[in-house]
């Protein structure tokens, strides 16, 4: 019996909270298209929390939650690029192996993948050089958009990721009572609630990517502020 399977990503680029990956797989996209699955962005909130569990119900999936201090430690030794395709090969022989203990031949399915990389073809050829060269993958750009099943893996990660940024927020927040936002540098209240912690704490809070450009920056600008209070 042939299946598909969709991989997509939720908070690459955040400097606040996980990347959270999420794979699914099913004999075909009916019942996705039939539920109105879309690409997760798209959606409203209370969208997505309702169409999680019908999606979780009706196929296979697999997740993978990568923590801001690991991106921190592993982009000290790869590109972004790099440990997305090493954490979506991950995520796709977790759930090949659950395929298979149901009786389905890797061999018999075929992978959409959402594509990070400027060249789709060279993603899906990093993943099949990790999972096999006789893999079929197809990688494309806005995947999620494209394919249905990669919209349902994109709505569980997006979901899974929403969940623990809202635990994120509840832990810091005991400590700064100021809304945490999406956790994306481009957010205002993320900003916001970056600057007052490092300027009352002196130091970024927990579940931050250090690494990121924006947190560097706010962490130099506090030692340079303190640097300029001790030569005056």
């Amino acid at each position: 019996m042939n299946f598909i399977c969709g991989i997509d990503e939720a908070g690459r680029g955040p400097v606040i909270g996980p990347m959270v990956v999420a794979a699914a797989c099913a004999p075909d996209d009916r019942k996705f298209i039939e539920m109105g699955v879309r690409d997760s962005k798209k959606l409203l909130p209370l969208q997505r929390e309702r169409l999680a569990p019908q999606i979780r119900n009706c196929c296979e999936y697999a997740v993978r939650v990568v923590p801001a201090e690991e991106i921190d430690e592993k982009r000290k030794i790869m590109t972004m690029n790099v440990l997305e395709v090493e954490i979506f090969a991950e995520v796709l022989r977790e759930l090949l192996e659950k395929m298979k203990a149901k009786g389905a031949d890797p061999k018999d399915v075929v992978i959409y993948a959402d594509a990070p990389d400027v060249n789709e073809e060279r993603f899906a050829d990093e993943l099949r050089h990790r999972l096999g060269k006789e893999m079929i993958i197809i990688s494309r750009h806005r995947a999620d958009d494209l394919f249905p099943i990669v919209s349902a893996a994109s709505i569980i990660a997006k979901t899974t990721r929403d969940a623990l940024v809202r635990d994120i927020e509840k832990e810091l927040t005991k400590k700064m009572p100021l809304p945490l936002g999406s956790g994306y540098p481009s957010d205002p209240l993320t900003k916001r609630f970056l600057e007052e912690w490092v300027k009352r704490f002196g130091k970024l809070p927990s579940h931050t990517r250090k690494s990121w450009e924006t947190a560097e920056r706010l962490v130099k600008n506090k030692k340079n502020k303190k640097l300029d209070g001790f030569l005056s």
